[in-house]
């Protein structure tokens, strides 16, 4: 059946999978994507939405990289928001609501699409390892499929545990089974394994709620997009979400069950989500708050189905059902199927190099909830990086590694390799040190050209990259060139409540002033004729907008970047013994043997490793 060799097989079908095997397939590799049930690739397993903070960064990097996820999310969103846009554009941050279906049989069709890309459906049940390095694959079936490479995207399915209330069963999704073989083959050559839990809320008819009482969520005036292509065009129509609470007497009702609850009689012993977590878990940490939002989400343009945001538990089905109904709104709710919560293994990332790669099996790469990570972008982002970095292995090309002032998905990935995470790792903006430069209106202008370089990004995003930023270069000369004058100016400034000029100036000054925005420079005759001219969109008329109002603060952050990339290029040798360096800290010498950073900077960023160790650390590489 499977004669050839494949050049990479990709195992899981989820986000991450479906995006290392768009990577590769597109990078000229032949591909092989194995699941379980090929009716769910990309599925949403949990909330039917796309970005969110820093989430929506993500999927704009993924999709500036050539991936699938920005332009698969724009043409199945049914709401579009752009988040924190009261706070400065290094916080702004896209994110869709989406329609599960559509989301789902999209990315099938764009896989479908992708030359160079197969498919089959079943379990994998075993690895093949010879001399510690990755040969292929076993079936449940007993087929061996040989590979070059690996990627293993096994999310919540290897040994999955379904809880409800105090019944348990195998699976790795409601309705589907679990994955079982892996964890025991990868355990045998030396892996260490840990187990992770994740919850999901009940879903519910929308025909039995009363939205009257609730308060409605509109999407944007103008909503935006995702993708930086032209493929896929901004929302008209848009559908609207709304918005309740829960109340003493919901959590009172929730109380009822916490015996019986899987969370707290010891049943599940992994740890959940920080900043996801269980309905259950919320009343209990924040016993003081008197109530906790629910956003209600459709789940599609015609689906009746509804998603009930807020409330992930696993409590008895009973206790969920009657504490919804104390819920405003919500008092002749009916179910689609209760909230449960799932345990999975997964493995500390600190077991990887920075191209996803596994440091004990050449050629096996891990990506998403595998490494211990949360959320369908991060989990994207690094089947992305995986399916790139295995194709460049097969061509014996140079890796592709984003530094922490490049992307997002670069702050990521150093993070779970060099701090590893004992808890699900979701992505914010406060995790990255250069989220000015890092921001969403600019992933193509970071990214394109290395994605192209590679053979990813195709030479018309190239094109269009550099389009929009020249022009948005010459705006911005043209702001610093031009002068206007009081009379253009004036009432403009006091409509604003600003102080007026007694002379002209040039706009950029003007432009400066944080009163002012582009709708009010559109106003000045000279800036209408300069854009009809040029003929400019919106994206390039903001990206002018951003360069003039935080350039300060953008070189300014450049500038510390910088620093940090010298630190970046003082590399440690790769069987470097720490423990003949008498003045540093045991624990130093411990974490840095551990997980062996491969530049100083990484090894700067390792919990336990202080400055001093690194300055001694210096002297030994003779700087």
């Amino acid at each position: 059946m499977f004669q050839d060799v494949y050049d990479v097989i990709v195992v899981g079908a989820g986000h991450a999978g479906s995006e290392a095997a768009a990577a590769a397939a597109n990078m000229g590799c032949k591909t092989l994507l194995v699941t379980m049930s090929l009716q769910n690739i990309a599925q949403m397993s949990c909330n039917p939405a796309m970005g969110g903070i820093a989430k929506g960064q993500i999927v704009r990097e993924i999709d500036a990289l050539g991936g699938y996820s920005g332009i698969v999310s724009d043409k199945t969103a049914i709401q579009f928001k752009m988040l924190n846009k009261s706070k400065g554009p290094a916080m702004w941050s896209p994110r869709v609501q989406s329609d599960r279906m559509r989301f789902a049989e999209e990315w099938r069709l764009m896989l479908e699409q992708t030359p160079n890309l197969d498919f089959y459906q079943e379990m994998v049940k075993g690895l093949l390892i010879i001399d510690h390095k990755i040969v292929g694959i076993i079936t449940s079936l007993g087929i061996k499929i040989k590979a070059k490479t690996v990627v293993l995207t096994n999310g919540t399915f290897l040994n999955g545990l379904i809880h409800i209330g105090d019944k348990q069963f195998g699976g790795g999704r409601a309705g589907e089974s679990a994955a079982y073989g892996i964890t025991e083959d990868l355990v045998k050559v030396g892996f260490e394994s840990g187990r992770m839990k994740t919850g999901t809320p009940p879903r519910v008819d929308g025909r039995s709620l009363d939205y009257s009482k609730m308060n409605e969520e509109k999407g944007d005036e103008k909503p935006d997009k995702f993708s930086y292509s032209d493929i896929t065009k901004p929302l008209i129509h848009q559908k609207s979400c709304h918005m309740t609470y829960t109340s003493l007497d919901v959590h009172d009702i929730l109380r009822e069950g916490f015996d019986r609850s899987p969370m707290f009689n010891g049943r599940i012993k992994s740890i959940g989500p920080r900043y996801c977590p269980s309905i259950e878990d919320k009343i209990n940490r924040f016993a003081d708050k008197e109530r906790h939002q629910l956003f209600v989400e459709p789940e599609g343009w015609n689906t009746v189905e509804v998603y009930v945001n807020g409330f992930s538990t696993s409590l008895p089905e009973e206790i969920q059902f009657k504490a919804l109904r104390s819920v405003v709104g919500f008092e002749n709710v009916k179910f689609f199927r209760p909230g449960y919560a799932i345990e999975y293994d997964y493995f500390p990332p600190t077991q990887l190099k920075h191209t996803l790669e596994t440091k004990l099996v050449e050629g096996l790469y891990f990506a998403g909830q595998i490494n211990g990570t949360t959320g369908y972008e991060e989990a994207a982002s690094q089947g992305l990086m995986a399916g790139i970095n295995a194709a460049l292995k097969v061509k014996e090309q140079e890796p592709l590694i984003l530094k922490r002032d490049e992307a997002y998905i670069g702050v990521l990935i150093d993070d779970l390799i060099t701090k590893g995470t004992e808890e699900p790792y979701r992505m914010f903006t406060s995790r990255a040190e250069f989220r000015t430069l890092l921001r969403q209106d600019n992933a193509d202008f970071r990214l394109t050209p290395m994605s192209y370089e590679i053979g990813l990004a195709s030479e018309k995003r190239l094109k269009r990259m550099e389009h929009k930023f020249n022009e948005s270069e010459k705006m911005v000369a043209f702001y610093k060139e031009t002068s206007v004058g009081m009379d253009e100016i004036n009432p403009i400034l006091e409509s604003k409540e600003t102080a007026v000029v007694n002379q002209s100036d040039k706009m950029f000054k003007v432009f400066s002033r944080p009163q002012i925005d582009l709708e009010d420079m559109l106003k000045l005759d000279k800036v209408q004729a300069y854009v009809a001219e040029n003929d400019l969109d919106q994206e390039i008329l903001k990206q002018a907008e951003i360069q003039v109002k935080y350039s300060g603060y953008i070189e300014k952050e450049r500038n510390n970047a910088n620093k940090l990339t010298r630190l970046e290029d003082v590399k440690i040798p790769e069987f470097f013994d720490y423990y003949k360096i008498k003045s540093m800290s045991i624990e130093a010498k411990q974490k840095l043997t551990h997980i062996r950073p491969v530049t100083i900077s990484q090894a700067s960023r390792i919990s336990g490793v202080s400055p001093s160790d690194i300055s001694v650390l210096l002297i030994y590489m003779g700087r």
